[in-house]
């Protein structure tokens, strides 16, 4: 389970716990003095408009999305009592387009022996007679981290308000000897298999990261396998794994059950050392219950990510609505604890995303689910516009600190691209981006948008890309540079970015960023790389936050089209 922020700041008590003393083993940020600390009033400055949060205090995780007679279930760690981590319940909003929510009373809280000291990460899993369950992580009185389910009270109920935590079932998967007690969490949504449920636990032996194999015949008594689904050397804990199946082509999605030919597999940690969410794309071999990544796909700190900005934790379930897979993802805050407390609310989640096999079958691709469409209002074009070097052109006629924009740039020559140099890594885009920025004039790019950016450009959250040239291919950087984004001190303004693998044999770049007063979420190449950054501007905030569209390289540049939509808020009925 996910209780860290994404840096270090004031006010906080750390530990960490030795592996054989059976307490919890994890670096938390804990601020007793204000885990219960209510807010009288909630500031509404850099709320969200159209991101998943609720009226007031913190929330983390996203536990068990799942898609049940025809309405969303959405459970979230949530603490009711302030807005820092801890007094964590599970909390649960419905809705029918993942859009429009109702918040309801929370599914599960700590209530007994076996999770008394938590009630932490999970899944859900539809069994056959289209009966839910849940499997969640409980802490017990002795700081041991043990798996727990709980089912609907009643069936017929649309909302499945209460859930209940069977008795004399629990815990249904306890930590055996050799198994880390104290790093021992967050099942996965279960498959069915061979006359078997399976279910993957994270873990991690020293600091190696562990994906814990379990099967079960009836779904309450769980067996350890001989060896693990997976696991990876020098990765620290695997925080909230997912392990789940893809078409080799198309965008449909696939129940975690199907196996076939036409399949690969994906397998999801979320690293507690980096606070990043990284997958593989592999082999599922079934008659060994193992899982193998591909040769193309990195095992560890270097490899794929989800987003390569502030986005962990993550989940993912099959909407058999639609036939698609979603995913949901943690939005962290990145200003400071006193920040949070004093403005009575921390964290958000990523507007949900649909995700499918790249055609090259060695990535995923994302893109924002059709549903979020349904909001967009007033809309703006910018067609056939040359961006030459300096240019900025504002994008007007929309609300520009609540916005989707859509944008595909043209290039029309490659031939003054910028060498890469040998000396930079292709593992560290962020490093890359932090030491060129969005000002370095290079040969093409940098260009792109600069969001919320004030009149005179003093405050500007530039999502651009660069281009270079290496000896056997175009290398193409996407960047989000949180370090113009606001005149306050205090904050965390990291430079994300990610490298997009991409043909420009058509010489065109797209870029599609959801802008919403404090986050901007971008997904580049139709969703090959994605990156979200928490900004909070003082100057370009509500009608005094301006869009542009500029380049910054000697090179011109097209904006081939552009649209802009203003967002409107959804129907919250929390």
């Amino acid at each position: 389970m996910a209780v860290s922020k994404l840096l270090s700041l004031t006010l906080f008590i750390t530990f960490l716990c030795a592996v054989n003393n059976g307490r919890v083993e994890a670096t938390h940020e804990i601020y007793p003095q204000f885990q219960s600390l209510s807010a009288v009033s909630v500031h509404q400055l850099h709320r969200t408009a159209f991101h998943f949060q609720p009226p007031k205090n913190w929330i983390n995780d996203p536990n068990a999305p799942m898609y049940y007679n025809g309405i969303y279930h959405f459970f979230y760690q949530y603490n009711p009592k302030g807005a820092v981590w801890g007094n964590i319940v599970w909390a649960h909003s419905v809705s029918k387009d993942m859009i429009n929510w109702k918040a309801l009373e929370p599914a599960i809280y700590p209530s007994h022996r076996f999770d008394r000291k938590g009630a932490w990460s999970g899944s859900a899993t539809i069994l056959p007679g289209n009966k839910p369950v849940i499997l969640y992580t409980g802490v017990d009185p002795n700081d041991r981290q043990v798996q727990n389910s709980a089912v609907p009270a009643n069936l017929s109920d649309p909302y499945l308000r209460k859930w209940i935590k069977p008795a004399g079932l629990n815990p249904v998967v306890d930590p055996e000897a050799g198994v880390n007690a104290s790093a021992f969490r967050d099942p996965t949504t279960a498959w069915w298999l061979s006359g078997h449920w399976r279910m993957v636990v994270g873990s991690k032996r020293n600091h190696r990261g562990m994906a814990y194999l379990y099967r079960s015949r009836d779904f309450i008594h769980w067996i350890k396998a001989k060896h693990p689904l997976h696991s990876a050397p020098r990765t620290g804990m695997w925080e909230c794994p997912d392990f789940y199946p893809i078409l080799l082509s198309g965008k449909q999605g696939l129940d975690t059950s199907v196996l076939g030919k036409q399949v690969k597999h994906i397998l999801k940690v979320s690293l507690d050392v980096t606070r990043y969410d990284y997958y593989t794309v592999g082999t599922y071999l079934t008659d060994e219950d193992r899982y193998v990544p591909d040769n193309t796909s990195i095992d560890g700190w270097a490899g794929l990510r989800y987003d390569y900005g502030n986005f962990y934790a993550s989940k993912t379930f099959f909407d058999p609505a639609k036939k698609r897979r979603i995913l949901w993802g943690w939005v962290n805050e990145s200003d400071t604890t006193s920040d949070d407390v004093r403005k009575g609310w921390a964290g958000i989640q990523a507007i949900p995303r649909i995700v499918w096999l790249d055609p090259n079958q060695r990535q995923l691709m994302q893109w924002p689910i059709q549903e979020l469409e349904t909001l967009r209002g007033t809309n703006v074009k910018m067609n056939h516009q040359m961006l030459k070097t300096g240019d900025h052109i504002e994008v007007k006629g929309i609300s520009a600190a609540q916005a989707d924009v859509d944008v595909t740039f043209y290039i029309p020559s490659l031939d003054k691209v910028e060498a890469f140099n040998l000396g930079w890594s292709l593992t560290d885009a962020q490093l890359l981006c932090a030491k060129k920025g969005s000002k370095v004039q290079g040969g093409i790019g940098p260009f792109g948008l600069l969001a919320l950016a004030s009149e005179n450009l003093e405050e500007y959250t530039p999502v651009f890309f660069r281009i270079f040239k290496s000896s056997q291919k175009h290398i193409v950087l996407l960047c989000s540079d949180a370090r113009s984004s606001s005149l306050k001190d205090g904050l965390y303004k990291p430079s994300f970015a990610g490298f997009v693998d991409v043909d420009l044999t058509d010489k065109k770049l797209s870029l599609r960023s959801l802008i919403d007063h404090s986050v901007v979420e971008s997904f580049g190449a139709g969703g090959k790389t994605c990156i979200t950054s928490r900004v909070y501007p003082t100057l370009a905030v509500l009608e005094n936050a301006h869009l542009y569209a500029f380049n910054n390289g000697t090179e011109t540049i097209i904006v081939e089209n552009l649209n802009a939509w203003s967002m409107k808020k959804p129907l919250r009925m929390n």
